[in-house]
């Protein structure tokens, strides 16, 4: 079975259409200058290819968000250096101008394939990258101006650590970015371990040694259309590893839908994601919250949405989304969800 699968994850990136875009390193406005992500001097375990990063990023359609994530990206201050991969996962246009343009400023490769979902994206991205470690954010996500440097800087005070989850954060300038905020501190708090590690992986923001990494096979499961990261995490905690917090590394999620377009985008990823949680079940691990910490989490957010800065309509956003996911994870479980 698993045979079979790497096989047909093979055959789908071999169908992919590459156009691989090394640019000069110049800064945005096409003037030649050292780049900003050359500034920090080479850390010992960067290659020869003088790369620390590969950030990997899978598209489909959302050239817009995308563009605001490459501009973070140009945007790092005094971090080491890293190539961009773009892997375009069959949108219905290829990546505009605006996108290519950013080849001004750090080594960019876009790849594009036929649709194959978020998983097939990333491990193509892997395939390709040259980094000792490998980055992966979304298109909606933007870094923080130090993200990268503190990333480094915690990969190599930690060679025990091989994964590590970056600090998400919500965009809080609009009710459906303060519900984000809201879920995603809850989360990251209620999940850290003691000793540092997380039981939580979200690839908006995730970093892995390329040496744990079977590029052939691939990390992520091509089975999984959504939630890869969830099944990820199973695979880790089954190995008795989880991610070690980068607190400094902070990644915004940005979501730039409106909150009716939020929970549409809902229901389809619960659907779909109802694959991701029979293969985690088939596993035997345990990584969703009990009932009794999810009700001890919702009073957790309820008091933390007493903040000007949340509200508490975010509370009820988020108890809403939650919700209606809970709805269509357990639909499709009685319907024998074919995905």
């Amino acid at each position: 079975m698993a045979a079979s699968l790497a096989s047909g994850s093979q055959r789908m990136l071999r169908a992919c259409d590459q156009v691989v875009i090394r640019g000069c390193l110049c800064n945005p406005t096409g003037r030649k200058a050292a780049p900003r992500q050359h500034n920090a001097p080479m850390g010992k375990h960067e290659t020869a290819t003088g790369l620390a990063f590969s950030v990997i990023i899978a598209v489909f359609n959302d050239w817009v968000p995308l563009d605001r994530c490459l501009r973070s990206l140009a945007e790092q201050e005094n971090a080491p250096s890293f190539e961009v991969i773009i892997v375009d996962d069959g949108s219905r246009e290829g990546a505009p101008e605006f996108i290519r343009h950013w080849i001004n400023c750090y080594a960019l490769t876009i790849v594009r394939q036929l649709h194959a979902g978020v998983s097939v994206a990333r491990n193509r991205g892997v395939q390709i990258s040259r980094a000792p470690v490998l980055v992966f954010v979304d298109a909606d996500c933007r870094l923080e101006i130090n993200c990268l440097l503190a990333l480094r800087s915690t990969v190599n005070a930690s060679p025990q650590h091989s994964y590590f989850q970056l600090h998400l954060t919500g965009d809080s300038s609009g009710r459906v970015g303060r519900a984000e905020e809201l879920r995603l501190r809850t989360l990251q708090d209620h999940m850290l371990q003691t000793d540092g590690r997380i039981r939580y992986l979200n690839t908006a923001g995730f970093a892995v040694r390329r040496a744990r990494v079977n590029a052939e096979e691939g990390l992520f499961n091509p089975v999984a259309l959504r939630a890869e990261d969830s099944v990820l995490l199973a695979d880790l905690m089954q190995s008795g590893e989880l991610p070690f917090f980068v607190p400094d590394a902070v990644v915004q999620h940005a979501i730039p839908l409106s909150l009716m377009e939020c929970l549409r985008k809902d229901i389809r990823s619960a659907y779909l994601e109802a694959r991701a949680c029979n293969l985690i079940a088939s596993k035997g691990v345990r990584i969703r919250v009990s009932y009794r910490q999810r009700v001890h989490m919702l009073r957790t957010m309820w008091k933390i949405s007493k903040q000007r800065s949340i509200g508490r309509s975010a509370w009820f956003v988020l108890a809403a989304r939650r919700m209606l996911r809970l709805i269509i994870l357990s639909l499709a479980d009685v319907a024998g969800n074919p995905a």
